[in-house]
């Protein structure tokens, strides 16, 4: 086959033979450039790495860039399938992206106000249907996969140094007391942004290290564990128990899915930079073991945070009691919190820090995305979303078993990983905020795993059957995801 920027062009297919001549320097340009039509999805990702503008943080109804940039990327991506420049959807794929689709609409239709449900359908098929399937669509293999993966460490290293500094020099978000919680550039009303980021480029990085592409230079997996260690650090100053969960679980399950023996060396190395600079350098480790020691302080003294999330649970499950089917609304949450919730709940939270005045954060969700759906959407919803993301994740963990793809394993750890994140983080924490746009990107990569893979272009030979079956010893050298 030709190969051009990274992308396999079959014999026969347009440009092929017409562009030949030109491969060898095209096949040295693409090991490190991406492809052209990544260019919108990357710049999403990216510009999360820079500052954002006044007035569009958490809360604020304003656009952050990159809401801005997945709007482009998901008119770019139908603009590529317009023109045939891209394949389209395969059944599981179209069943997957199709289920919170019709949730959504039957919460837009029983909402009791449809104007005030709009935003979130907006927000809901954005980060579940749109990004996710642009995603889907725009990645050809998995030079495009490392891309994105790329730009995602890149991202957390960012975020994850603006963190440090803010701990260091106290100009962080408050906590305890003091401005010293590591929030990056997303501020005091999204503390879990840096925290989401900085797991997602440790992840992707501790999946290179575990996994690293075949042909790799040497510096490659020395290179990932330092990056994956060297995140562990902001991770634990963001103080986000539910990240530090998420992180440990996905990380122990990509252990369990590669040789004992090589993931012992690489989570060794992550945990001992991570005693050493946090335990024998001292950094915040006082703050952080209290922290942690809060996860399990639940019936006996628990912090105020604790407490707040649990009366938001209770409330939650009330309101799916009341409407169990469809549940109270997209948005109704906040409107109904007060006639569900006991005394105890508090009005808001305290915010302030990173160059923000003090203020009073109103409660808004439950800070658990599974019981928002269940409150506002009901059985149904939670039924499609939930059902939804089981079969994502499902399906990734039977490809990577199955060892299809074996020159692509890394992509397929960080794409369980990440996607095991997220529905465990979901547990404790829910969309809203300008990094929520990163949870239909790490859906889409998911997706792109364990539902469509490297997709067969036209004439090409088709994916290797499994070791043993009749045809596979004569198709395993033609095909690579």
């Amino acid at each position: 086959m030709t190969v051009l920027w990274g992308t396999p062009l079959a014999p026969g297919e347009p440009g092929a033979g017409a562009r030949s001549g030109g491969v060898r320097s095209g096949a040295v340009r693409s090991r490190w450039l991406p492809r052209a039509e990544l260019l919108p999805l990357l710049a999403t990702v990216v510009l999360l790495a820079a500052p954002l503008p006044a007035g569009s943080e958490a809360g604020s109804g304003r656009l952050a860039p990159s809401d801005l940039a997945s709007a482009v990327l998901v008119v770019w991506c139908l603009v590529q399938v317009a023109r045939g420049r891209t394949r389209p959807l395969g059944p599981a794929a179209a069943l997957v992206l199709g289920l919170p689709v019709v949730a959504v609409a039957v919460a837009a239709v029983t909402a009791a106000d449809p104007v005030a449900a709009l935003p979130g359908v907006v927000r809901y098929l954005q980060v579940f249907v749109l990004v996710p399937g642009a995603v889907l669509l725009l990645l050809r293999g998995a030079r495009d996969f490392r891309a994105v993966a790329a730009a995602l460490a890149l991202v957390a290293l960012v975020q994850g140094a603006i963190g440090l500094h803010q701990y260091a020099t106290g100009t962080g978000a408050s906590y305890m007391g003091a401005d010293i919680r590591a929030v990056g550039t997303f501020g005091p009303t999204d503390v879990m942004g840096m925290a989401t980021v900085v797991a997602y480029g440790l992840l992707v990085a501790l999946a290179l290290a575990l996994r690293p592409p075949p042909g790799a230079p040497r510096w490659v997996r020395p290179a990932a564990v330092a990056v994956a260690a060297g995140l562990l650090v902001p991770l634990a100053l963001s103080f986000s128990r539910g990240a530090w969960i998420a992180t440990a679980l996905a990380a122990l399950v990509m252990i369990a899915l590669t040789g004992a023996r090589q993931a012992l060396k690489a989570v060794a190395v992550v945990t001992a930079a991570g005693v050493v600079l946090v335990g024998g350098f001292g950094v915040g480790s006082e703050l952080i073991s209290q922290r942690v020691s809060s996860i399990t302080r639940v019936a006996q003294a628990p912090d105020r945070s604790v407490t707040d999330r649990y009366t938001m649970w209770a409330a939650a499950a009330s309101m799916w009691r009341e409407q169990p089917l469809t549940g109270v609304g997209l948005k109704g949450f906040p409107a109904h919190r007060d006639g569900h919730a006991t005394i105890g709940l508090s009005s808001a939270g305290d915010t302030g820090g990173a160059g923000q005045a003090f203020r009073r954060q109103p409660l808004l969700s439950p800070h658990n995305m599974y019981l928002l759906i269940l409150s506002e959407q009901g059985l149904i919803g939670v039924t499609a979303f939930a059902g939804s993301w089981a079969l994502i994740l499902a399906a990734g963990v039977r490809r990577l078993l199955r060892g299809a793809g074996r020159r692509g394993a890394e992509c397929g750890l960080a794409a369980v990983a990440l996607m095991l994140w997220q529905t465990v983080d979901f547990l404790y924490a829910d969309i809203g905020g300008p990094s929520t746009v990163l949870t239909g990107v790490v859906l889409g990569l998911a997706a792109w795993w364990g539902l469509a893979g490297a997709p067969r272009a036209p004439g090409a030979p088709r994916a290797p059957r499994a070791p043993g079956a009749p045809g596979a010893a004569g198709r395993e050298r033609a095909t690579a995801p």
